[in-house]
């Protein structure tokens, strides 16, 4: 059985049942508790868990990280909800130096099992210091897993795995898609794993790869493409950090064309890291070189125009997909 909800009601349901069973989680973030969440993610968790376990806390994500690292490294499975990981530059110290070596520094005796969640990306007009994404960021520290996605079922499923999981997990998602719907099964027991893509669309011309929110922008840039007889393969990789490099694989030796589009800025990017193993474990199956659609290599403006230009979008990717095909745009 499965039913249509929205991603912020995936995402709560997700931390109910794992606070249901299992009395170490516990949520702990700015207006998670008496306020409902920020998006309304944590709302009516107050009431059924009470303020021990729904934790509402002061303006201060190094300290509230800290805490939650600690609770880790005692044997508590805390959720640390960040309004956006844009704030979380304050936590980095906690992420980075703390939570992804706990494992490593104390020589394997105790581990740092803690989520890290809250939307990445831009949302609109919210500028420069609010539009930032992060997954790469995180994804470039071994000992943190990163995952990334909007679609509903994925998302619950992810992040009960996450919360399970025996390491730090970063969660991004999306401040813009909490409203966006989808069939989610029902099972308080129904996991998606950590490090597995998923194929959104088989196609046999092209690959096109991303995650979060750009993977709707390929689906739209793979219609397009349809009506001109492209068959576009969509590829969501859900995961960054592991990342599913044989799904890709997989599919560029099938297709023999790949374009990535990630909604971060191009240098040093998650774009880059796919496309890298693109080139080392299918280059001989290449026909095309693997092209790249970015977000612009420059801080957000605020103007509604300014923001639908620095974006990838479906024109973009079709121009794209037509320049590794050879054909004109």
């Amino acid at each position: 059985m499965s039913r249509i909800i929205t991603l912020r009601d995936s995402l709560r349901e997700a931390i109910k049942e794992e606070m249901e069973r299992d009395e170490d989680v516990f949520i702990m973030g700015e207006e998670v508790a008496e306020y409902n969440g920020a998006y309304k993610v944590t709302k009516g968790l107050l009431d059924q868990f009470g303020p021990k376990r729904v934790i509402d806390t002061p303006i201060a994500e190094l300290g509230f990280a800290g805490i939650g690292v600690g609770a880790a490294m005692n044997g508590l499975r805390p959720i640390v909800e960040f309004m956006t990981w844009n704030f979380a530059v304050l936590a980095f110290d906690q992420i980075v130096n703390n939570a992804a070596k706990t494992l490593s520094q104390s020589g394997g005796q105790f581990g740092c099992p803690i989520v890290f969640r809250g939307p990445s990306g831009s949302a609109g007009q919210l500028a420069q210091q609010h539009s930032q994404t992060f997954e790469s960021w995180m994804a470039n520290c071994p000992g943190l897993k990163v995952i990334s996605c909007i679609d509903p079922a994925d998302a619950k499923g992810l992040l009960k795995s996450a919360i399970r999981d025996n390491d730090p997990v970063c969660i991004m998602e999306s401040e813009s898609l909490y409203g966006l719907k989808g069939d989610v099964p029902e099972g308080a027991d129904i996991l998606t794993p950590i490090g597995k893509a998923r194929i959104r669309r088989e196609g046999t011309d092209i690959t096109l790869i991303s995650y979060n929110k750009m993977v709707l922008e390929c689906e739209k840039a793979a219609d397009e493409l349809a009506k001109e007889g492209i068959s576009a393969e969509v590829i969501d990789l859900r995961t960054i950090r592991p990342m599913d490099h044989d799904t890709i694989i997989n599919s560029v030796k099938k297709t023999n064309r790949c374009v990535v589009v990630d909604e971060a800025w191009p240098f040093a990017g998650v774009s880059s890291e796919v496309s890298y193993n693109v080139q080392k474990f299918a280059f001989d199956y290449l026909d095309a070189p693997v092209i790249r659609v970015n977000s612009a290599d420059t801080s957000l403006g605020y103007a509604p125009t300014l923001v639908q230009e620095w974006l990838p979008n479906p024109t973009k990717i079709v121009r794209a997909v037509k320049e590794v095909m050879y054909m004109k745009a």
